[in-house]
């Protein structure tokens, strides 16, 4: 949202302006000037341009384009966005050289077009067009364009504006975000293609590649699956010895698209709803943790699919293998046989966005067959494609050095052939692969050879599978004869398995447990004997203390109660869960101890603990400032929707709360406590339970009354997390009888009264954009509404959060307690058979943790 700068009219600015554009006038001549009281509206009403301040505290004024006939204005274009206007006496002509100028008190120049004298320039005249574009062109030709703005976009791209570089000029357009919601100067994200090799575009923070976008395969961004042709948009790339350059159209033109690049480095395509009268979320990038550029290193395979999600390509394997076994793949993989440039062939990977291609080799008219010779003739190339995969595919991409960000998709992306020693040719790594030997004969030669000794290991495979069946028959019948505490042992571990299909609801499908087993002497001495001083905290299901490994590292120990049963429940799921889950917002599991009836989970150490121990702690809450709060709770989002979209499951948490988020040393958010997770099917979108587990204050209404439980349950957690996050107070699940508000009625009279910054934690400091805490409290309050329907999804919250200009709706009842019965404290549902009113609704028999 922007404000009008009001005209002050002074004999200061009579001696400057000779006339003034007046009325809905779309032009501007020499003779006119534009002040800070006049606007210029394209001709069909589509685009208004004037003077406007990007918030009611700013002094700084702009020009700028918006929307004319949408109410909650979207600036699209800014002239002078790094040299603001700084008084209230201000004007826009066009100077006698030919440019456009601003003006601001005694002629102070503050900007210029800047283009070169022009002669004639008094049958210039400047034109707001319906496509947004403002241009400068000769009044007796309306093609003859001088100037326009469409060559200098900010932070939005609209259709028919141009994305790259024009040759010709040396000019590079592309779009930079804001500084912030309310500073519309140069920001630290911009969106810039690279016309070198196989183009592509990148989004950059400052000096540093954040995402790409792959390069055009003829379809769309080889990196960008969603991006389809429809009934609605136009892609279009088109590249040449003058110019390489992106631009989108409309083919229905009653629609309105844009696609802006925001302050906090997220790209986002945005769609006008008339029927609902906001701005629809279309698409947005980065969306999951194999978009961060270089996620898995050189050779390394990203697949949100898999856990952990880098994988090595085939013939590859990890280059710090440590550092790939805690899961972080930066590093990436290295050649487990150099190539000789003989004998080498090619495994081909399929549904593959291609690598980072400034540095390839294009060739338009070479088929693949030809491109695979050169390929393979050549010493220094790793790898070849299709350049274009319209039809049958067509031309030749080269890359040489090694392969970076690269990952596959379930159905999209495309063929990728990669050079492999011949050596490496037999050899499968999880990913879809097949010989391609070109005519070498060396190398199909050595293909025969690999394909005999692979049937001869097929049958060996075989005999040692029919042995190991008959030794397993013995070990069962040993395993009857022992002691109740052993069975107990042996029990557990073949229970604890975790599932490998994606779409498997069943828990009782057994699969290896890739988890370290450690011991229960080691896990004694790591913590001191689970003395008290190491001692990090304790739950239903045990306790957590701090230990130290015998390399130094520091881990968390969750040691599970012997007396518990719903521990051991919680125990079992949290393995099956959180050990095929990666995510940067996720507590990471390092591995597991079983021993007698010894149960434990090693996590990775936190120094911070959990958020309520900082958020509720009057001598610690002051760590949180907005940033870093805003930033916990963007981290929180992503998390759930990796668990809940993105994840090879979709996870229900069933228990996201406060105490369930980990702190790391930078205060960076990770979800953790996975006991009461459910798995649900892809297609799955609710269950039912009997036995309700939670936490009261953070249980959604149809949970806590019916046992419905769904990614809209989890998305009311989430909502009353972050209302207590801005407000630094905990959420009690009930009225007292004095029938004083909880949290989510507080928040809800605030907003209604226009008063929400009144919820603001003073401890988060006075610092802080009124727009962006505005904006979270809007999302915390729509993720709390009362009916699930009525919630958000949790990509599109992140959308929601991350957006400076994203329309969000209004905010319906909140669905929080009316009264409790009681005096007791339930801000945990730790208590049984009590009777309960929750919205109006008796529920008894809450089981609780």
């Amino acid at each position: 949202m922007f404000h009008a700068t009001p005209f002050i009219p002074t004999s200061l600015l009579l001696l400057i302006i000779t006339f003034t554009a007046r009325g809905a006038s779309d032009t501007l001549s020499p003779a006119q000037q534009l002040t800070p009281d006049r606007t210029l509206v394209s001709p069909g009403g589509v685009f208004e341009l004037g003077f406007f301040s990007p918030s009611p505290s700013s002094a700084k004024r702009y020009l700028g384009i918006w929307y004319k006939s949408i109410p909650d204005k979207k600036v699209v274009w800014v002239a002078n966005r790094d040299s603001p206007v700084t008084s209230a006496i201000a004007s826009l002509l066009i100077t006698q050289t030919g440019n456009l100028a601003i003006f601001q008190d005694s002629r102070k120049l503050v900007w210029l077009s800047n283009q070169t004298s022009i002669a004639n320039a008094t049958n210039l005249v400047a034109q707001l067009l319906d496509t947004g574009n403002f241009v400068l062109r000769y009044a007796s030709n309306d093609g003859d364009i001088v100037w326009q703005s469409f060559d200098h976009p900010t932070d939005t791209l609209l259709p028919g504006m141009k994305l790259g570089w024009d040759f010709k000029t040396n000019s590079d357009r592309f779009i930079r975000a804001w500084k912030s919601p309310e500073d519309p100067s140069s920001g630290d994200f911009a969106f810039i293609l690279n016309p070198a090799g196989f183009p592509e575009i990148f989004l950059w923070k400052d000096k540093i590649i954040t995402y790409r976008s792959g390069p055009w395969n003829g379809l769309r961004f080889s990196g960008v699956p969603e991006m389809k042709q429809s009934e609605i948009l136009d892609f279009i790339f088109e590249t040449s010895s003058a110019d390489v350059y992106y631009y989108f159209e409309l083919k229905n033109k009653s629609v309105l698209s844009r696609l802006v690049v925001n302050s906090t480095g997220m790209l986002q395509r945005f769609t006008w709803v008339e029927s609902s009268h906001e701005w629809n979320p279309y698409w947005y990038a980065p969306k999951d943790q194999c978009d961060h550029y270089k996620e898995c290193g050189g050779y390394g395979v990203c697949d949100t699919n898999a856990s952990p999600v880098c994988k090595c390509l085939t013939g590859f394997e990890p280059r710090n293998p440590e550092a790939w076994f805690l899961r972080d793949g930066s590093d990436g993989c290295a050649r487990r046989t150099e190539l000789d440039c003989r004998t080498d062939g090619f495994a081909q990977l399929q549904n593959v966005k291609l690598p980072q291609s400034s540095g390839a080799y294009v060739d338009k008219k070479m088929t693949i067959e030809d491109c695979g010779d050169a390929c393979a003739r050549n010493c220094s190339c790793t790898a070849y494609a299709h350049r274009d995969i319209t039809g049958k595919g067509s031309g030749c991409v080269m890359w040489s050095g090694e392969l970076e960000d690269l990952r596959v998709f379930a159905d999209a992306g495309q063929t990728l052939y990669v050079k492999l020693a011949a050596s490496d040719l037999g050899h499968v790594n999880g990913i879809n692969s097949k010989t391609h030997a070109g005519k070498a004969k060396g190398v199909i030669k050595i293909v025969g050879i690999v394909a005999g000794v692979g049937i001869l290991s097929c049958c060996l495979a075989a005999i040692i599978l029919r042995k190991r069946k008959a030794l397993q028959r013995k070990l069962n019948l040993k395993t009857a004869r022992k002691g109740p505490s052993e069975r107990s042992q042996d029990l557990l571990l073949n229970e604890v398995v975790i599932t490998s299909k994606r779409d498997y609801t069943d828990e009782s499908n057994p699969d290896e447990l890739e988890l370290p087993l450690y011991d229960f002497s080691a896990m004694q001495l790591a913590t001191d004997k689970f003395s008290e001083e190491n001692k990090l905290g304790q739950g239903g299901f045990g306790s957590v203390y701090k230990g130290t490994l015998s390399d130094g590292q520091l881990v968390a120990v969750k040691r599970l109660a012997k007396t518990s049963g719903q521990g051991m429940e919680e125990f079992k799921n949290e393995l099956r869960l959180i050990a095929r889950l990666q995510h940067r917002n996720l507590v990471r599991l390092l591995g597991c101890c079983v021993q007698m009836d010894e149960k434990m989970l090693i996590y990775e150490y936190l120094e911070h603990r959990s958020l309520d121990s900082t958020l509720f702690n009057p001598e610690r809450s002051s760590m949180l400032n907005w940033e870093k709060r805003y930033n916990i709770i963007c981290g929180i989002a992503r998390g759930l929707l990796y668990l809940h979209q993105d994840s090879r499951f979709r996870i229900i948490h069933r228990d996201l709360k406060a105490s369930n988020v980990l702190l790391d040393g930078e205060l960076n958010p990770k979800i953790s406590d996975f006991g009461m997770a459910r798995i649900f099917s892809q297609d799955q979108t609710e269950a039912n339970t009997k036995r309700v587990v939670g936490t009261y204050g953070y249980m959604s209404p149809e949970y806590a009354m019916d046992g419905l439980f769904s990614v809209k349950s989890d998305v009311f957690s989430f909502g009353v997390l972050v209302l207590e996050i801005i407000s630094g107070k905990k959420n009690r699940g009930f009225y007292y009888t004095d029938h004083e508000l909880n949290l989510l009625g507080h928040a809800w009279n605030l907003w209604r009264e226009h008063r929400a910054l009144e919820l603001m934690d003073p401890e988060a400091g006075d610092s802080y954009p009124a727009s962006e805490v505005l904006r979270c409290i809007q999302v915390g309050l729509l993720c709390v509404q009362e009916h699930a329907e009525d919630r958000p999804v949790m990509s599109t919250v992140v959308v929601m959060l991350s957006s400076d200009t994203a329309s969000l709706p209004q905010p319906k009842t909140p669905g929080f307690c009316l009264r409790r019965n009681n005096e007791t404290d339930s801000s945990s549902s730790k208590h049984e058979n009590h009777s309960c009113t929750v919205n109006e609704v008796t529920v008894t028999m809450l089981h609780g943790r």
